[in-house]
Order: structure tokens, then C-alpha cells, then sequence
């Protein structure tokens, strides 16, 4: 037996905008510092380009992180911890960057 799924236009314009929120909150509160984007620089030297943290690290594991907060061991880097939902757009505007 064969199924064949077809994604709905619907379907795929609410993925996109998703998508497309998740984009939103990173480039509003991350790229302050990070490269957030397929291209481009990280205006901070430290901050790692979130292209290459989706290669590191599995999504999974992200997924963890945002929702428990990100810490990190220096004092520039700003506590955030974001909600369900907003956690599922970051995660796949990440997607995207692989």
C-alpha cells in the first residue's frame, strides 16, 4: 500500500509563517549579536553564527535549551526563555539554516 501525502496550500503557507515568526524573534533578540541568517557576519566576534550552531547541535537539543533558558558563562549574553510556541517557530527558522 502507498500513501502519498500532499501538503495543503494552507498547510504550507502556515509553515511559512511559522517559519517565518520564528525568523522574527531571532533577528529581534539575537541578532544583536549573532549571525542569525545563511549569510553574514555576527556583529559580535563571540557570538556564534546560529548557522553553525545548527550544525553542532541537534535541534532537540536547542529545543531544551530555549525552553529551560540559555545561559551562558558571560556577562554579555542576556537570559532568554521563550514559550512553547515561540519555541517551535525559533526551531524551524533554525531548520532552515541546516
Amino acid at each position: 500500500m502507498i500513501c502519498i501525502v500532499l501538503m495543503s496550500p494552507a498547510y504550507a503557507q502556515s509553515q511559512l509563517d511559522v517559519i517565518d515568526h520564528g525568523r522574527a524573534i531571532v533577528e529581534f533578540n539575537c541578532s544583536g549579536c549573532h549571525g542569525v541568517h545563511r549569510t553574514g557576519l555576527s556583529r559580535n566576534v563571540a557570538a556564534p553564527l546560529f548557522r553553525d550552531v545548527v550544525k553542532r547541535y541537534p535541534l532537540d537539543n536547542l529545543a531544551e535549551a530555549l525552553a529551560e533558558g540559555i545561559m551562558t558563562g558571560h556577562p554579555d549574553m542576556p537570559q532568554f526563555v521563550f514559550r512553547p510556541e515561540e519555541i517551535g517557530a525559533i526551531l524551524s527558522y533554525l531548520a532552515t539554516l541546516k
